[in-house]
């Protein structure tokens, strides 16, 4: 059974429940499940997160950027440009698998990389 290491989300937010949707349609379980209102994470938290990742996966609208973190090596400024909301915390939902973190939902990308 395919299970998510970690899981970043807020209970009212739209995109969570998407993703909470497609981790119970498709029988993954979460392992740490964060609430983002009562743990909100800031910039070295979401750069301690990449420090654990190889592969990264942020959807921004309908589009989604792929980097191989290993290949691709952004700075601090670009990476958080991309983790870090309007809030000044981490977006949500935001997943670690292994190796991987996705920010956002994307059908077609947990449909690759999820599950």
């Amino acid at each position: 059974m395919p299970k998510v290491d970690w899981s970043y989300h807020r209970n009212s937010c739209k995109t969570c429940g998407k993703t909470a949707a497609f981790l119970a349609e498709h029988n993954i379980t979460v392992t740490t499940q964060v609430d983002a209102r009562k743990t909100p994470l800031v910039d070295e938290d979401a750069l301690k997160l990449i420090g654990q990742v190889n592969q990264l996966y942020v959807t921004r609208g309908t589009k989604v950027i792929h980097l191989d973190l290993k290949r691709d090596q952004p700075d601090e400024t670009t990476l958080l440009a991309l983790l870090i909301g309007p809030s000044g915390k981490l977006r949500a939902p935001t997943l670690k698998l292994g190796k991987t973190l996705v920010v956002g939902f994307d059908q077609a990308t947990y449909e690759q990389v999820v599950g």
